[in-house]
């Protein structure tokens, strides 16, 4: 059986202004407390070979302006579509303003996942739309209840993160170890 604690895990984040990086530390560090130790990689000093040899990877974006993908992760679309990731487990987390950018709040995290889903991963770690204030986004499930991944918004609830942080790291734990469980 495999266990999150021995795991082969990566946190693989892109990022402009260093924000995405940011809450990749504090991944990391609940990862740490709970017996996972992950690296952490810039999508731009990866490759998609590296990231095959992982058991868990997260994947951090930041959604710019009015949808856009991060600069990083969008030169590399094409790697992430021949990722050889069956028997992986992905877990993605999303960097927005959802008062600013209201119509497009996460959406760089539904492209993400649109990619990753069709190279055969398992992804784990939704996140419920609960408390969040947005008129749309490409990353929310048909119904509105939960996005593809755990929604970060520090711009207008900084407050939250920390909290919302800890919480999702304890829920992927949990995810990981009932996948995995033998």
């Amino acid at each position: 059986m495999q266990t999150l604690t021995n795991a082969r895990a990566c946190l693989i984040f892109g990022t402009d202004t260093g924000n995405t990086e940011e809450v990749g530390d504090k991944i990391c560090a609940e990862l740490a407390q709970l017996g996972c130790a992950a690296e952490m990689m810039n999508i731009t000093d990866v490759s998609v070979e590296e990231f095959e040899q992982f058991d868990f990877l997260i994947f951090g974006i930041p959604t710019w302006d009015f949808g856009g993908i991060q600069g990083d992760w969008e030169d590399f679309e094409e790697q992430i579509a021949s990722a050889q990731l069956q028997g992986k487990t992905v877990a993605l987390y999303g960097l927005g303003d959802q008062l600013g950018y209201g119509y497009y709040f996460v959406d760089a995290m539904g492209w993400l996942y649109e990619h990753v889903i069709k190279t055969g991963a398992q992804i784990i770690g939704s996140w419920s739309t609960e408390g969040y204030f947005y008129d749309e986004s490409r990353a929310v499930n048909q119904s509105r209840t939960h996005f593809c991944g755990l929604a970060i918004d520090d711009d207008q609830q900084f407050e939250l993160t920390d909290a919302r942080i800890k919480n999702w790291v304890e829920q992927i734990a949990n995810e990981y170890q009932q996948l995995h469980a033998a």
